[in-house]
Protein backbone atom coordinates (compact mmCIF):
# COMPACT_ATOMS: atom_id res chain seq x y z
CA UNK A 1 0.00 0.00 0.00
CA UNK A 2 1.80 3.47 -1.32
CA UNK A 3 2.48 6.03 1.62
CA UNK A 4 0.21 8.67 1.78
CA UNK A 5 2.02 11.94 1.37
CA UNK A 6 0.65 14.47 4.01
CA UNK A 7 -0.91 17.80 2.88
CA UNK A 8 1.08 20.85 2.92
CA UNK A 9 0.36 23.23 5.62
CA UNK A 10 -1.31 26.55 4.20
CA UNK A 11 0.46 28.38 6.96
CA UNK A 12 3.92 26.95 6.38
CA UNK A 13 3.57 27.79 2.60
CA UNK A 14 2.47 30.83 3.03
CA UNK A 15 5.33 31.98 5.67
CA UNK A 16 8.11 30.57 3.20
CA UNK A 17 6.27 32.73 0.03
CA UNK A 18 6.28 35.70 2.29
CA UNK A 19 10.17 34.61 3.36
CA UNK A 20 10.74 34.42 -0.57
CA UNK A 21 9.38 37.72 -0.76
CA UNK A 22 11.90 39.17 1.80
CA UNK A 23 14.95 37.52 0.29
CA UNK A 24 14.00 39.33 -3.41
CA UNK A 25 13.53 42.53 -1.79
CA UNK A 26 16.46 42.62 0.25
CA UNK A 27 18.61 41.52 -2.52
CA UNK A 28 17.19 44.07 -5.09
CA UNK A 29 17.79 46.84 -2.42
CA UNK A 30 21.23 45.58 -1.93
CA UNK A 31 21.92 46.11 -5.57
CA UNK A 32 19.85 49.67 -6.08
CA UNK A 33 21.52 50.92 -1.99
CA UNK A 34 24.93 51.95 -3.45
CA UNK A 35 23.59 53.81 -6.23
CA UNK A 36 20.59 55.70 -4.17
CA UNK A 37 23.19 56.88 -1.43
CA UNK A 38 25.63 57.66 -4.20
CA UNK A 39 23.66 60.23 -5.59
CA UNK A 40 21.85 61.63 -2.32
CA UNK A 41 25.24 61.05 -0.43
CA UNK A 42 24.29 64.98 0.85
CA UNK A 43 21.38 64.13 2.31
CA UNK A 44 22.20 60.30 3.56
CA UNK A 45 26.25 60.44 4.51
CA UNK A 46 25.35 63.27 7.41
CA UNK A 47 22.37 61.34 8.43
CA UNK A 48 24.40 58.00 8.16
CA UNK A 49 27.42 59.46 10.22
CA UNK A 50 24.85 61.91 13.08
CA UNK A 51 22.68 57.90 13.34
CA UNK A 52 26.29 56.39 14.04
CA UNK A 53 27.73 59.35 16.63
CA UNK A 54 24.42 59.19 18.23
CA UNK A 55 24.41 55.11 18.83
CA UNK A 56 28.79 55.65 19.68
CA UNK A 57 27.73 58.90 22.24
CA UNK A 58 24.54 57.72 24.02
CA UNK A 59 26.22 55.89 26.42
CA UNK A 60 28.46 58.67 27.50
CA UNK A 61 25.01 61.31 27.63
CA UNK A 62 23.69 58.54 29.80
CA UNK A 63 26.35 58.56 32.32
CA UNK A 64 26.89 62.29 32.60
CA UNK A 65 22.67 62.11 33.00
CA UNK A 66 23.35 59.79 36.30
CA UNK A 67 25.29 62.46 37.78
CA UNK A 68 22.04 64.61 37.56
CA UNK A 69 23.13 66.73 35.07
CA UNK A 70 19.80 67.80 32.48
CA UNK A 71 19.56 66.08 29.21
CA UNK A 72 20.28 68.58 26.92
CA UNK A 73 23.43 69.45 28.44
CA UNK A 74 24.22 65.62 29.10
CA UNK A 75 23.94 65.57 24.89
CA UNK A 76 25.34 68.48 24.00
CA UNK A 77 28.96 67.82 26.37
CA UNK A 78 29.23 64.15 24.84
CA UNK A 79 29.14 65.26 21.46
CA UNK A 80 31.38 68.18 22.58
CA UNK A 81 34.02 66.02 23.90
CA UNK A 82 34.20 63.61 20.97
CA UNK A 83 34.38 66.82 18.75
CA UNK A 84 37.23 68.32 20.97
CA UNK A 85 39.10 64.97 20.69
CA UNK A 86 38.88 64.36 17.02
CA UNK A 87 40.07 68.15 16.68
CA UNK A 88 43.07 67.55 18.62
CA UNK A 89 44.01 64.34 17.02
CA UNK A 90 43.22 66.49 13.59
CA UNK A 91 45.35 69.27 14.86
CA UNK A 92 48.35 67.12 15.96
CA UNK A 93 48.68 65.55 12.36
CA UNK A 94 47.33 68.27 10.58
CA UNK A 95 49.44 71.08 10.94
CA UNK A 96 53.40 69.20 11.29
CA UNK A 97 52.09 67.18 7.87
CA UNK A 98 51.44 70.67 6.04
CA UNK A 99 55.13 71.42 7.49
CA UNK A 100 55.97 68.26 6.09
CA UNK A 101 54.55 68.97 2.44
CA UNK A 102 56.97 71.68 2.19
CA UNK A 103 59.72 68.77 2.23
CA UNK A 104 58.42 66.65 -0.60
CA UNK A 105 59.81 67.76 -3.26
CA UNK A 106 63.19 67.12 -1.51
CA UNK A 107 61.74 63.93 -0.54
CA UNK A 108 60.93 62.76 -4.18
CA UNK A 109 64.21 63.46 -5.43
CA UNK A 110 65.80 61.13 -2.63
CA UNK A 111 62.61 58.49 -3.50
CA UNK A 112 64.47 58.68 -6.99
CA UNK A 113 67.60 58.51 -6.42
CA UNK A 114 67.07 55.55 -4.13
CA UNK A 115 64.86 53.76 -6.69
CA UNK A 116 67.66 54.74 -9.26
CA UNK A 117 70.14 52.89 -7.48
CA UNK A 118 68.09 49.71 -6.93
CA UNK A 119 67.17 49.90 -10.15
CA UNK A 120 70.84 49.76 -11.66
CA UNK A 121 71.09 46.63 -9.34
CA UNK A 122 68.20 45.41 -11.07
CA UNK A 123 69.13 46.28 -14.69
CA UNK A 124 69.37 42.53 -15.73
CA UNK A 125 65.20 42.87 -15.35
CA UNK A 126 65.16 45.59 -17.65
CA UNK A 127 67.17 44.35 -20.38
CA UNK A 128 65.35 41.05 -20.60
CA UNK A 129 62.17 42.83 -20.35
CA UNK A 130 63.30 45.10 -23.75
CA UNK A 131 64.22 41.98 -25.68
CA UNK A 132 61.03 40.01 -24.62
CA UNK A 133 59.21 43.43 -26.05
CA UNK A 134 61.28 43.29 -28.75
CA UNK A 135 60.10 39.83 -29.79
CA UNK A 136 56.10 40.37 -29.46
CA UNK A 137 56.64 43.14 -31.24
CA UNK A 138 55.49 45.74 -28.95
CA UNK A 139 57.10 49.23 -28.50
CA UNK A 140 56.75 51.73 -26.00
CA UNK A 141 54.43 54.83 -26.79
CA UNK A 142 54.58 57.67 -24.84
CA UNK A 143 51.86 58.80 -22.03
CA UNK A 144 50.27 62.41 -22.38
CA UNK A 145 49.05 63.20 -18.93
CA UNK A 146 46.55 65.91 -18.24
CA UNK A 147 47.23 68.73 -15.99
CA UNK A 148 44.79 68.97 -13.76
CA UNK A 149 43.85 70.96 -10.76
CA UNK A 150 45.87 70.96 -7.71
CA UNK A 151 45.41 69.37 -4.38
CA UNK A 152 45.10 72.95 -2.89
CA UNK A 153 42.85 73.96 -5.22
CA UNK A 154 40.51 71.13 -4.67
CA UNK A 155 40.56 71.53 -0.83
CA UNK A 156 39.76 75.55 -1.04
CA UNK A 157 36.70 74.06 -3.56
CA UNK A 158 35.45 71.49 -1.29
CA UNK A 159 36.11 73.30 2.29
CA UNK A 160 32.36 75.28 2.24
CA UNK A 161 30.59 71.78 1.62
CA UNK A 162 32.64 69.79 4.05
CA UNK A 163 31.35 72.54 6.50
CA UNK A 164 28.51 72.44 5.99
CA UNK A 165 27.55 68.56 5.75
CA UNK A 166 30.06 68.46 9.53
CA UNK A 167 27.16 71.62 10.98
CA UNK A 168 24.44 69.07 9.63
CA UNK A 169 25.97 66.32 10.79
CA UNK A 170 26.72 67.45 14.40
CA UNK A 171 23.64 69.17 14.61
CA UNK A 172 21.30 65.81 13.74
CA UNK A 173 23.59 63.62 15.76
CA UNK A 174 22.63 66.08 18.94
CA UNK A 175 19.11 66.32 18.56
CA UNK A 176 19.08 62.37 17.67
CA UNK A 177 21.05 61.92 21.24
CA UNK A 178 18.96 64.12 23.14
CA UNK A 179 15.27 62.49 22.03
CA UNK A 180 16.98 59.07 23.49
CA UNK A 181 15.26 59.16 26.71
CA UNK A 182 12.01 60.31 25.00
CA UNK A 183 12.08 56.81 23.20
CA UNK A 184 12.73 54.59 25.32
CA UNK A 185 10.28 56.23 27.91
CA UNK A 186 7.64 55.80 24.00
CA UNK A 187 8.70 52.26 24.70
CA UNK A 188 8.39 51.55 28.19
CA UNK A 189 5.49 53.56 29.31
CA UNK A 190 3.24 55.31 26.65
CA UNK A 191 2.60 52.01 24.64
CA UNK A 192 0.79 48.61 26.27
CA UNK A 193 4.24 46.62 27.03
CA UNK A 194 4.12 43.45 24.68
CA UNK A 195 6.94 41.63 23.53
CA UNK A 196 7.96 43.62 20.48
CA UNK A 197 8.05 46.74 22.73
CA UNK A 198 10.42 44.60 24.94
CA UNK A 199 12.28 43.75 21.84
CA UNK A 200 12.59 47.23 20.49
CA UNK A 201 13.91 48.27 24.08
CA UNK A 202 16.52 45.40 24.31
CA UNK A 203 17.18 46.12 20.92
CA UNK A 204 18.26 49.65 21.01
CA UNK A 205 20.31 49.40 24.28
CA UNK A 206 22.07 46.14 23.12
CA UNK A 207 23.17 48.47 19.57
CA UNK A 208 24.62 51.38 21.85
CA UNK A 209 26.45 49.00 23.84
CA UNK A 210 28.48 47.30 21.34
CA UNK A 211 28.98 49.92 18.89
CA UNK A 212 30.16 52.24 21.99
CA UNK A 213 31.86 49.58 23.62
CA UNK A 214 33.78 48.44 20.71
CA UNK A 215 34.96 52.05 19.36
CA UNK A 216 36.10 52.65 23.45
CA UNK A 217 37.92 49.56 23.14
CA UNK A 218 39.63 50.01 19.71
CA UNK A 219 40.41 53.77 20.35
CA UNK A 220 42.22 52.69 23.76
CA UNK A 221 43.75 50.50 21.75
CA UNK A 222 44.61 52.65 18.71
CA UNK A 223 45.90 55.30 21.58
CA UNK A 224 48.32 52.94 22.50
CA UNK A 225 49.59 52.49 19.10
CA UNK A 226 49.80 55.91 18.44
CA UNK A 227 51.82 56.16 21.45
CA UNK A 228 54.54 53.59 20.49
CA UNK A 229 54.49 54.79 17.13
CA UNK A 230 55.38 58.04 18.58
CA UNK A 231 58.01 57.16 20.96
CA UNK A 232 59.60 54.80 17.77
CA UNK A 233 59.69 57.94 15.82
CA UNK A 234 61.18 60.11 17.98
CA UNK A 235 63.82 57.08 18.72
CA UNK A 236 64.60 57.21 14.50
CA UNK A 237 64.93 60.94 14.69
CA UNK A 238 61.52 61.59 12.73
CA UNK A 239 60.50 65.18 13.00
CA UNK A 240 57.09 65.90 14.36
CA UNK A 241 56.70 62.22 16.32
CA UNK A 242 53.21 63.27 17.35
CA UNK A 243 51.97 63.35 13.77
CA UNK A 244 53.18 59.91 13.11
CA UNK A 245 51.61 58.69 16.35
CA UNK A 246 48.13 60.64 15.89
CA UNK A 247 48.29 59.36 12.41
CA UNK A 248 48.91 55.74 13.50
CA UNK A 249 45.87 56.21 15.64
CA UNK A 250 43.84 57.49 13.35
CA UNK A 251 44.64 55.22 10.56
CA UNK A 252 44.20 51.99 13.01
CA UNK A 253 40.48 52.48 12.99
CA UNK A 254 40.08 51.49 9.52
CA UNK A 255 41.09 47.55 9.77
CA UNK A 256 43.55 46.10 7.61
CA UNK A 257 43.56 49.07 4.95
CA UNK A 258 44.57 51.54 7.40
CA UNK A 259 47.94 49.64 8.76
CA UNK A 260 48.76 49.01 5.01
CA UNK A 261 48.58 52.41 4.50
CA UNK A 262 50.51 53.79 6.95
CA UNK A 263 52.64 51.71 6.56
CA UNK A 264 53.51 52.46 2.65
CA UNK A 265 53.77 56.21 4.17
CA UNK A 266 56.39 55.35 6.42
CA UNK A 267 57.91 53.39 3.92
CA UNK A 268 58.26 56.73 1.76
CA UNK A 269 59.18 58.79 4.43
CA UNK A 270 61.78 56.91 5.42
CA UNK A 271 62.95 56.59 2.01
CA UNK A 272 62.93 60.06 1.51
CA UNK A 273 64.81 60.95 4.09
CA UNK A 274 67.11 57.80 4.92
CA UNK A 275 70.43 57.54 3.85
CA UNK A 276 70.26 54.02 2.49
CA UNK A 277 67.95 51.12 1.26
CA UNK A 278 67.64 49.54 4.36
CA UNK A 279 67.45 52.60 6.42
CA UNK A 280 64.62 53.78 4.82
CA UNK A 281 63.08 50.47 5.79
CA UNK A 282 63.71 50.45 9.11
CA UNK A 283 60.29 52.38 10.31
CA UNK A 284 58.20 50.87 8.26
CA UNK A 285 59.19 46.88 9.10
CA UNK A 286 59.23 48.08 12.84
CA UNK A 287 55.79 49.11 12.43
CA UNK A 288 54.86 45.81 10.51
CA UNK A 289 55.75 44.34 13.84
CA UNK A 290 53.81 46.48 15.75
CA UNK A 291 50.63 45.89 14.17
CA UNK A 292 51.14 42.16 14.22
CA UNK A 293 51.24 42.71 17.65
CA UNK A 294 48.68 44.31 17.97
CA UNK A 295 46.31 42.80 15.60
CA UNK A 296 47.05 38.94 16.66
CA UNK A 297 47.56 39.72 20.49
CA UNK A 298 46.81 42.46 22.03
CA UNK A 299 43.37 43.19 20.13
CA UNK A 300 41.70 39.60 20.24
CA UNK A 301 42.52 39.16 23.70
CA UNK A 302 41.04 42.78 24.63
CA UNK A 303 38.19 42.26 22.41
CA UNK A 304 37.10 38.87 23.08
CA UNK A 305 34.38 36.86 20.69
CA UNK A 306 31.66 39.53 21.06
CA UNK A 307 33.28 41.59 19.16
CA UNK A 308 34.41 38.77 16.45
CA UNK A 309 33.62 39.45 13.02
CA UNK A 310 35.29 37.38 9.66
CA UNK A 311 37.77 39.31 7.72
CA UNK A 312 36.36 38.66 4.78
CA UNK A 313 32.80 40.28 6.00
CA UNK A 314 34.34 43.70 7.07
CA UNK A 315 35.85 44.09 4.14
CA UNK A 316 33.62 43.53 1.86
CA UNK A 317 31.40 46.43 4.19
CA UNK A 318 34.35 48.60 4.17
CA UNK A 319 34.67 48.35 0.32
CA UNK A 320 30.57 48.22 -0.31
CA UNK A 321 30.75 51.78 1.45
CA UNK A 322 33.52 53.20 0.52
CA UNK A 323 32.33 52.80 -2.78
CA UNK A 324 29.38 54.92 -2.29
CA UNK A 325 30.78 57.31 0.15
CA UNK A 326 34.66 57.51 -0.08
CA UNK A 327 37.15 57.48 3.00
CA UNK A 328 33.83 58.66 4.97
CA UNK A 329 31.97 55.75 4.12
CA UNK A 330 35.06 53.72 5.14
CA UNK A 331 34.88 54.46 8.10
CA UNK A 332 31.71 54.00 8.93
CA UNK A 333 31.90 50.37 8.28
CA UNK A 334 32.85 49.18 11.05
CA UNK A 335 30.07 50.61 13.07
CA UNK A 336 27.26 49.97 10.56
CA UNK A 337 28.45 46.83 10.01
CA UNK A 338 28.34 45.86 14.17
CA UNK A 339 24.71 47.10 14.22
CA UNK A 340 23.45 45.33 11.57
CA UNK A 341 24.89 42.52 13.46
CA UNK A 342 23.64 43.23 17.08
CA UNK A 343 19.75 43.53 14.86
CA UNK A 344 20.90 39.75 13.33
CA UNK A 345 21.45 38.90 16.68
CA UNK A 346 17.84 39.61 17.91
CA UNK A 347 15.78 38.41 14.84
CA UNK A 348 18.28 35.85 13.68
CA UNK A 349 21.09 35.23 11.07
CA UNK A 350 19.21 34.61 7.74
CA UNK A 351 19.73 30.87 6.58
CA UNK A 352 19.87 31.54 2.94
CA UNK A 353 21.64 28.38 2.01
CA UNK A 354 19.10 26.02 4.37
CA UNK A 355 16.06 28.18 2.97
CA UNK A 356 16.82 26.48 -0.70
CA UNK A 357 16.23 23.50 1.16
CA UNK A 358 13.06 24.24 2.86
CA UNK A 359 14.21 25.33 6.09
CA UNK A 360 13.30 28.68 8.05
CA UNK A 361 14.56 32.05 6.21
CA UNK A 362 15.09 33.11 9.74
CA UNK A 363 16.28 31.04 13.15
CA UNK A 364 15.47 31.66 16.34
CA UNK A 365 18.54 33.35 18.17
CA UNK A 366 19.43 31.13 20.80
CA UNK A 367 18.97 32.64 24.39
CA UNK A 368 15.95 34.72 22.94
CA UNK A 369 12.28 34.50 23.80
Amino acid sequence: MPTRVPDPDPAAQQLRLLSLLVVILALGLFMALPFVLSIGSVVFLPFAAALVLSIMLSPLADWLARWKVPNLVASFLALAIAAAVFVLLLAAVLQPALDTFDRLPEMARKVTQQASQLRGNLAWINDLNRQLLRITGHTSGREVVLAGPTVIEQVAFATPTLVLEALFTLLMAFFMIASRIRMRDHLRHERPINHTEIKAARLIREVQDLVASYMLTVGVINLGVGLVVAAGTWALGFDAPLMWGGLAALLNFLPYLGPLAMMVILALFGLGTGGTLLGGLVAPAAYLALHAVEANLVTPAVLGRRFTVNPVTILLAISYFYWIWGVVGALLAMPILLTVIAVFHHVGRPNLVGFLFGEPLFARPPGRD
